[in-house]
């Protein structure tokens, strides 16, 4: 197309030309999609029967391991189904649609994060007043508060990028619509628009993360004044793993946005495209779900009560 076309569909890259190669690379990716929604329906759904699990953390839990599910299946399966078809290309409708889906599931997702650390705060610097704090009804306004920040969040900027058509080259260097290559051919009005959300966002996101090293900064520190060595142990056991994936996940996101698309070869886009798309919710079940005793053990009994209602079908 010309350089100063309007735009009405979008060019993904292909991994390669050779149809082969193509088939293999959509099974590798359905096995990674169906890792990641296996591991984390199995931690919903261990945390849903058990009801020694319904306390605040899991909850949070459950709700991340939704996100996840949402998160990997906006991209994932559009993927897989374009190389088993052959067909690369995708409508401006579409694109739209995979835009705000994606970020408003990884933007509620960080929020959940927030929502978890300050939730491992309260229990381990105010364990007298856990119970009073993190009542039901405030974990409830807390979850909702996360998917209605994500909505607004992606909604504001899907509205500013799609108001006037694009102009400029469809081809775009990923295998999914990514926001990054959009950001090339958005007129100058829009773009500055853009410009001032993401700044916003970014003042958003500093105070946010000075947040979460103010809070972890605190957690370690009461960590290290209790007595008990086993007391220490549990305490880092149960807030590493989330700082664990806020911290891939906050570097994953800050190398998409300041990593300049026209200098980066296509493998080291899909790498940094994979590191927050399917990473975390290929792993978070693995950190969170495999690491935890009391998931583990509710998903042995739980399977164990699956296999016995099918001996007795049987």
């Amino acid at each position: 197309m010309s350089n100063f076309s309007i735009i009405t569909e979008f060019l993904l890259m292909e991994f390669s030309s050779k149809r082969e190669l193509q088939v293999l690379h959509a099974v590798l990716f359905l096995m990674i999609y169906l890792a990641a929604l296996m591991g984390n329906l199995l931690t919903m759904a261990a945390i849903i029967t058990d009801s020694q699990l319904h306390s605040p953390m899991y909850f949070f839990l459950s709700n991340l391991s939704l996100l996840d599910i949402c998160t990997i299946s906006v991209i994932v399966p559009k993927f897989i189904v374009n190389s088993f078809s052959g067909i690369h290309s995708l409508s401006i409708f579409g694109c739209a649609i995979q835009i705000f889906f994606f970020t408003f599931f990884v933007s509620a997702e960080f929020a959940l994060l927030m929502a978890m650390s300050y939730d491992r705060f309260v229990a381990i610097c105010y364990p007298l007043h856990y119970g009073i704090i993190m009542n039901p009804a405030r974990c409830l306004w807390v979850a909702a508060g996360s998917w209605l920040s994500g909505v607004i969040y992606s909604a504001a900027h899907i509205g500013n990028m799609f108001r006037q058509p694009f102009r400029g080259s469809n081809v775009i260097h990923q295998f999914f619509c990514d926001v990054p290559h959009l950001l090339k051919v958005l007129t100058s009005e829009v773009f500055h628009t853009e410009f001032v959300l993401v700044v916003i966002s970014l003042s958003l996101f500093s105070f946010c993360f000075a947040f979460l090293i103010a809070s972890y900064a605190r957690i370690f520190t009461t960590v290290l004044k209790i007595p008990s060595v086993e007391g220490r142990y549990k305490a880092i056991a149960t807030c590493s793993p989330q700082l664990i994936i806020i911290l891939l996940f906050i570097i994953s996101i800050i190398l998409a946005a300041l990593k300049d698309t026209s200098d980066t070869s296509p493998i080291q886009n899909l790498l940094i495209a994979l590191s927050y798309t399917t990473l975390p919710p290929l792993i978070n079940p693995i950190i969170y779900s495999l690491r935890n005793q009391n998931i583990t053990i509710a998903m042995g009994k739980m399977v164990r009560r699956m296999a016995f209602s099918l001996f007795l079908k049987t």
